[in-house]
């Protein structure tokens, strides 16, 4: 079953990942369709899907999933990177990035990159 592009962009709509912030970095502004009257900016969702799936391209050609690391810092996006790591196998690292983890072999936590 092929999902199609359009049928992506629609769940996207339904949980709103189109909503930006007040705020717009300028690396961030070839992304945004356009801003609302009350300042939130609106992403361009086909862009956003051409990015999701060169990502995951990239995420698939590895063969082996214990040789990825996922970070997110952010309190939103632990979650994420937790649900990713159960379903692919890769490693997770929600909250705090612990300084020396791919290159400190003393601390508890270090990973061996690849």
């Amino acid at each position: 079953m092929a999902i199609t592009k359009e049928e992506d962009i629609q769940k996207m709509l339904v949980c709103k990942t189109h909503l930006g912030t007040r705020n717009c970095d300028y690396r961030m502004k070839r992304y945004v369709f356009r801003r609302t009257v009350d300042g939130i900016h609106i992403i361009h969702l086909g862009k956003a899907w051409e990015k999701l799936m060169v990502a995951a391209r990239a995420i698939v050609a590895i063969e082996n999933p214990a040789d990825i690391i996922v970070a997110s810092q952010r309190p939103y996006g632990s979650r994420a990177v937790l649900k990713f790591s159960q379903y692919t196998g890769a490693h997770a690292m929600a909250g705090r990035w612990m300084p020396g983890t791919l290159t400190n072999q003393i601390t508890s936590k270090y990973l061996e990159p690849r």
